[in-house]
């Protein structure tokens, strides 16, 4: 099944700067399609974890609701301010240079969009970022058809934990048949 063609207009800006910067690891749109409509969801404030190009942010401020802010930091000076110049019309996004952590101040998050493993890792911290009721989309699997889930002939501890904790009723949704995200909703 393919998506859509029409992209939105801040997508499509984003998708540019990725292919001037020679990032071929954007979202899928099937991926962007669900921020949107989840954001659509949503009040107050939305983040992600990990900008790049911000093509995530430019997906959640598509479908965000009047009067949602969306913030978002990236680690790289240099492409945070590329993404800051994309987004100094749109009144409802904030890119942020700096770790993710620098987005701590902004929380509590009503969704969070991660997409960098590393931050996956650390659910705890995670978990006290989101609102209750707060929604995490976590991207970037590789579909196991197993339990626990194995890639690369090893558990998958991350996705395991995620799909486990007591905090959090969670499912993992295929997006294609090579890739797959995580939805978890902070109880």
């Amino acid at each position: 099944m393919s998506a859509p063609a029409d992209l939105p207009p801040l997508v499509s800006t984003t998708l540019d700067l990725s292919r001037q910067r020679g990032f071929i690891t954007s979202i899928r749109h099937e991926t962007g399609r669900l921020l949107a409509s989840l954001a659509a969801s949503r009040t107050g404030t939305l983040a992600e974890l990990g900008t790049g190009c911000g093509v995530g942010s430019a997906w959640l401020s598509s479908g965000a609701v009047e009067g949602a802010r969306i913030v978002s930091a990236e680690l790289d000076p240099s492409l945070a301010g590329d993404v800051q110049k994309i987004f100094a019309d749109v009144d409802n996004v904030d890119v942020v240079a700096g770790d993710w952590s620098t987005l701590e101040q902004y929380a509590p998050f009503s969704m969070l969009f991660v997409d960098v493993r590393e931050v996956m890792e650390d659910i705890d911290v995670l978990a006290d970022l989101l609102e209750t009721g707060g929604i995490v989309v976590l991207d970037d699997f590789t579909p196991s058809p197993f339990w626990p889930p194995i890639v690369d002939g090893q558990v998958d501890s991350v996705r395991e934990r995620w799909l486990t904790d007591d905090r959090f009723t969670a499912v993992e949704m295929l997006i294609d048949p090579h890739a797959s995200l995580l939805i978890a909703t902070r109880r």
